[in-house]
C-alpha cells in the first residue's frame, strides 16, 4: 500500500507518520509537499499533525487553500482514503471536506498528556483493527481540540454512525471530567458520510512503539491497510 503524507510549512508529525507506516509497519511511503498536484499514485493520503502556517487566522485555514488541496479533494471524492491527525483534521474541516470546527480548548490551555477514547464504531476503515467499545489510551497536543457543530449536524453525525471516538475513563465512562477540552458529545473523531475520510485529535502515531511503552495506535494504521487489502482482493 502506497502512503502519501501531506507536508505544510509547520507540520511536525510528519515524519512520526512516515515511521510508523514505513519502518514499523513495512509499507511504501512517501511525502507530499503542499505546493504540488501530484499525488504519486497514493492509495491513502494523511494530513500530519503540527501547526501548518504557524496557525495564523485559524488552526488549518491558511493550509486548506494550499495547492495540493484541491488534488486532496478530487482524491477523497473519488473514494480516496483520507486521514487528518490533529492539525490535519483541522485543516480537513476547513476545506470542509468534514463537518464542524475545532475551537479552543474550554480551559483555554495547551493540553499535552495522554487521554482514553471509546471507539464507537468498528465498521469503519480506521477502526475495523479494533473492537466494539474497545478502549485507546492515545496522547492529546493541541490547544484548538474543542469539537463543535450545531445540534442538527451533530445528531446526523450521531444518526449516521460517523463519531469513531469519543473521550472517556480507563473503564469506557462518558462524562465531563474525562472531557479534555470540551467537546460537544466528548467527540475525539469523526468520518464523513462516505466513510472514507477520517479526522481525530488524538496522535496515534505517538503510540505506535513498544519503545515508548504503548502500541496502541498502530490499531488505526493497520485498520485502514487491511481494509485496503480486503477492498483490492475484491476487485
Amino acid at each position: 500500500m502506497k502512503f502519501g503524507i501531506v507536508v505544510f510549512p509547520g507540520s511536525n508529525c510528519d515524519d512520526d507518520c512516515r515511521f510508523v507506516l514505513a519502518d514499523k509497519l513495512g509499507h511504501e511511503v512517501f511525502f507530499l509537499w503542499h505546493k504540488t498536484h501530484d499525488l504519486n499514485g497514493a492509495d491513502c493520503l494523511v494530513l500530519p499533525g503540527g501547526f501548518s502556517y504557524g496557525d495564523y487566522l485559524r488552526c488549518g485555514a491558511m493550509a486548506a487553500n494550499s495547492p495540493i488541496m484541491k488534488q486532496v479533494s478530487e482524491f477523497a471524492d473519488n473514494g480516496g482514503l483520507v486521514i487528518g491527525i490533529c492539525n490535519g483534521f483541522q485543516i480537513l474541516q476547513e476545506a470542509r471536506l468534514l463537518p464542524g470546527t475545532l475551537i479552543t480548548n474550554n480551559a483555554l490551555k495547551f493540553i499535552c498528556k495522554y487521554v482514553y477514547v471509546r471507539v464507537e464504531n468498528i465498521q469503519t476503515p480506521f477502526t475495523n483493527f479494533c473492537h466494539e467499545g474497545e478502549i485507546l489510551r492515545i496522547p492529546i497536543a493541541h490547544m484548538d481540540g474543542n469539537f463543535f457543530v450545531d445540534k442538527k449536524n451533530f445528531e446526523s453525525l450521531e444518526d449516521n454512525n460517523q463519531i469513531l471516538f469519543r473521550y472517556c475513563s480507563e473503564d469506557g465512562e462518558i462524562s465531563n471530567g474525562y472531557n479534555p477540552n470540551g467537546s460537544i458529545g466528548h467527540v475525539a473523531g469523526i468520518m464523513n458520510k462516505e466513510g472514507n475520510i477520517c479526522g481525530m485529535m488524538p496522535h496515534p502515531e505517538r503510540c505506535s512503539e513498544k519503545t515508548l511503552g504503548n502500541e496502541q495506535g498502530v490499531k488505526i494504521f493497520s485498520s485502514i491497510i487491511n481494509h485496503f487489502n480486503t477492498n483490492k482482493s475484491k476487485l
